[in-house]
């Protein structure tokens, strides 16, 4: 399968051509961006510009943006209207939530890739049937704003009400949206059935996160090297294999500091992923 490593593995510290030189130094060959503005500030024009001057002469792709979940750099903490969700149900702030999520797109304009990750809510929220409706309202405007960038918009299941497999097949089915999904694996975990969430989602899905947890705390584990995870890996690859022209394997880690080598960390856990066998279980 394709390899692709979110930026989230090294997503408190600020992003720069160091890392990136890391990631294909250790034989990666696309990332996806975490915007978070600690780590790629998507507001400061230098530092965009200085990945993009980077970008161009590199072998290393853009495969993916993840779109912010705070407008602060400290994941939130400075307010709770740093909070970015797009179901908001006051207007003139969700428009505010959608136009800072714009800023981040722009991105796109001096680093093309192809997808952007959303989320529909914040982790935890509860379904109310209005707030579907404002996700509507502000994801349609914001599928205008990416596909005049060359973005598809890629909805990704998190554990909420309202991103459950079920509940974003219903979401695009009410509301007429195309947008594919990007399917979590450690998400789906929590969920309950990595394999009942992926058999809902499997035909829309155009890009993963992988990332192993004890199916109660979305802790973003590395597979194999953290032992307090519980996804079957041999069954989840398997599932994974079937597609695998349709979407990348994308490792969406959390640096912690019992791992100091993250980077070559996620490489060795890319190879164990591809050497296990199928299971026929």
């Amino acid at each position: 399968m394709d390899h692709v490593l979110s930026t989230h593995i090294c997503v408190n510290h600020r992003l720069t051509s160091i890392w990136l030189d890391r990631i294909w130094e250790a034989g990666i060959p696309a990332v996806e961006i975490f915007c978070a503005r600690q780590h790629l500030d998507y507001r400061n024009k230098a530092q965009v510009n200085e990945l993009g001057y980077w970008f161009r002469d590199a072998q290393l792709k853009l495969h993916s943006l993840h779109m912010p979940m705070y407008s602060d750099d400290q994941w939130g903490k400075s307010s709770p209207n740093a909070v970015l969700t797009l179901t908001e149900l006051s207007k003139p702030k969700r428009q505010e939530m959608v136009d800072e999520i714009k800023r981040a797109l722009e991105v796109a304009e001096v680093i093309p890739c192809k997808f952007a990750i959303q989320h529909l809510g914040v982790g935890g929220e509860a379904f109310d049937l209005a707030k579907w409706d404002a996700a509507f309202t502000a994801l349609e405007e914001l599928n205008l704003f990416a596909r005049q960038r060359g973005v598809e918009i890629l909805l990704e299941n998190i554990p909420n009400s309202f991103s459950t497999a079920e509940r974003l097949m219903g979401f695009l089915e009410m509301t007429h949206l195309t947008n594919s999904f990007c399917f979590d694996v450690g998400h789906a975990n929590i969920a309950g059935s990595v394999e009942g969430e992926w058999e809902i989602m499997k035909d829309h899905v155009r890009s993963t996160h992988v990332h192993d947890n004890d199916s109660k705390n979305d802790n973003h584990r590395f597979p194999f090297i953290h032992t307090d995870g519980n996804v079957n890996w041999k069954r989840i690859m398997k599932l994974l294999r079937e597609r695998q022209s349709q979407y990348p394997l994308l490792l969406e880690l959390r640096e912690v500091p019992d791992i100091p080598k993250v980077i070559e960390s996620a490489a060795e856990v890319f190879r164990r992923l591809e050497e296990l066998p199928e299971d026929h279980n």
